[in-house]
């Protein structure tokens, strides 16, 4: 069947069209050139709308082990937002921490088509999958968790060369069928089990004697010589405390020019200037951002009200319980590979250091220079659920709307703030380079993020509005692979996404050899258990995998 997008204004970055009326040509999934004198099966008028690829989440926390866990903490959560269109109900519901099904409906009631989990940990990366693969209407991927696995720590402890350490990162990312690579607080989840309770940049790891440094470095330099698309994903060390801009800063330094992209960077971007020891450090990273050409981040945004905090970073989350708003959380320990933590957590805007943090990712936003380098997040849903990014999106496009937030927050904070004397708006354009173009080119999402001929058809139609919230909030229509799955802001029908994966080059034959003993020796499953093969993916026929090539340095 051949379809017709007609007269809509195109935002479409990947090709440089800036609002410039086009039509769109779809046929099997596809967008296609215009087929000459052939008619159209469907036509659209878009007159006066605005067209853009369809939304991309570089970073969720939509699948594994610790969203579950979240999910189960929080029955109040579901109970207090149910679902109750289109017969979801019970666990088809929740604003923190929402099922799957609801996960799906509501990223693509917004305009999304795609989202990554950005913590998978390879152990339970098969029930990861399952998770993700029960999202609707998403296309999905993950970054495989290395950096305080056991076997890894090992191999820095030993001194294995790093053609060694890249088989064993490729294998992991062939095995746990992702996309990426993640460091969490690097070498720090581990050392919590030898009750280390913090681990700074250049402090040695008190059983294997190595530096979260000498981490980062190693897997930086692993990811890029195989190739990957997606830089190391970083969550470095001292999360959350303040003077942490330091850290951060020699981090960008001291990965010597390798790519990398920085997560959730607001949360790591404090300095302990004034009476309360906490200042804004926005400045100093978004300098350093500025500079450094092979650095990435995605921000992080906090936004006030309830919501949980999910992470693997046990450290921080065990250091952090003590402020769970409900009085429920969990630390736990997970095999040889990693731990997490869940604890629920309310930002309120009256509070000194909530509304600092609310400013600081603002201030971040508008001061980094170069939209394809940075991404709107909001940690989903650690900073806050995701559902709330058409308010994100209203505050970085209307400086007047942002202002008028800022008089509401805690005074002393807003007086510590710079965030008044930015001008900077975002228009539409750099929105949909941060959103849809920038996201895609990060991961190596060739067929996504653009509307050029060859693309998957994944289209997102909005009104034009000045208020951005309400516009970005429901679109008119949204359209996964060529079919219209939303209209109005509601589901119309239900279809299935794919899964990106990569696959670099590697020596299978060696690092098999030492993980079958390894495997044999410490953990509890088998090593042919641990590896996630296609069919069991695809085996339900509602998942395709694509794998994106990689390009061996």
């Amino acid at each position: 069947m051949l379809t017709k997008l007609t007269g809509g204004k195109v935002y479409d970055p990947a090709h440089g069209i800036n609002g410039e009326v086009r039509d769109i040509w779809i046929r099997d999934g596809r967008i296609v050139a215009a087929p000459g004198n052939e008619q159209a099966s469907q036509e659209y008028d878009l007159n006066g709308k605005v067209v853009m690829a369809g939304a991309i989440d570089m970073h969720t926390h939509i699948g594994g082990g610790k969203v579950n866990i979240a999910r189960s903490l929080l029955p109040e959560d579901h109970r207090g937002d149910p679902v109750e269109r289109h017969g979801l109900m019970r666990a088809g519901c929740g604003h923190a921490a929402p099922s799957t099904l609801t996960t799906g409906y509501r990223y693509a009631e917004m305009g999304y088509t795609a989202g990554f989990e950005p913590a998978v940990l390879p152990i339970n990366a098969r029930q990861a999958h399952h998770e993700m693969a029960d999202v609707p209407l998403m296309d999905v991927g993950g970054y495989v968790m290395l950096g305080s696995d056991d076997y890894f720590l090992r191999m820095l402890q030993a001194g294995k060369s790093q053609e060694e350490i890249n088989n064993y990162v490729a294998w992991t990312i062939h095995s746990s069928q992702c996309i990426g690579v993640k460091v969490v607080n690097p070498g720090g989840i581990s050392a919590f089990k030898f009750n280390q309770r913090s681990l700074d940049l250049d402090e040695q790891h008190v059983y294997y004697g190595v530096t979260p440094r000498k981490v980062l470095q190693t897997l930086a330099r692993a990811v890029h010589e195989l190739g990957v698309p997606h830089p190391l994903h970083v969550h470095g060390c001292n999360l959350g405390v303040p003077g942490n801009m330091e850290t951060t800063l020699n981090t960008i330094t001291g990965i010597e020019g390798l790519p990398m992209h920085l997560t959730h960077i607001q949360f790591h971007s404090y300095g302990t200037e004034g009476d309360r020891k906490f200042s804004s450090g926005a400045a100093q990273i978004a300098e350093a951002f500025n500079r450094n050409k092979n650095i990435t981040m995605d921000v992080g945004q906090i936004l006030f009200g309830a919501t949980v905090t999910a992470s693997g970073d046990s450290q921080r989350q065990f250091a952090n319980a003590g402020h769970a708003h409900n009085g429920k959380w969990v630390v736990m320990d997970i095999e040889c590979d990693a731990g997490c933590g869940v604890v629920p957590f309310k930002y309120k805007d009256k509070n000194f250091v909530n509304a600092l943090q609310w400013a600081i990712g603002l201030e971040i936003f508008l001061l980094a220079e170069d939209p394809w380098r940075i991404f709107l997040t909001t940690d989903h849903p650690n900073g806050a659920p995701f559902t709330m990014y058409p308010h994100l999106i209203k505050l970085l496009t209307n400086k007047s709307f942002r202002n008028d937030m800022l008089a509401t927050i805690n005074p002393e904070a807003a007086a510590l703030s710079t965030l008044g004397t930015l001008d900077r708006e975002y228009s539409l354009y750099e929105i949909a380079i941060m959103t849809r173009a920038g996201a895609a080119r990060l991961l190596g999402l060739k067929d996504r993020g653009h509307l050029g001929v060859g693309a998957g058809a994944d289209i997102t139609v909005y009104t034009e509005q000045e208020d951005k919230e309400a516009m970005f909030a429901k679109p008119d229509y949204v359209f996964k692979d060529g079919e219209l799955v939303v209209k109005h802001g509601e589901v119309v029908k239900i279809v299935w996404g794919n899964v990106h994966t990569v696959k670099p080059e590697f020596d299978r034959g060696p690092v098999e050899k030492d993980l079958n003993e390894y495997f044999d020796k410490y953990l509890t499953m088998k090593l042919d258990n641990f590896i996630i093969r296609n069919e069991e993916i695809e085996m339900d026929g509602r998942s395709k995998i694509i794998v994106h090539p990689c390009g061996r340095v």
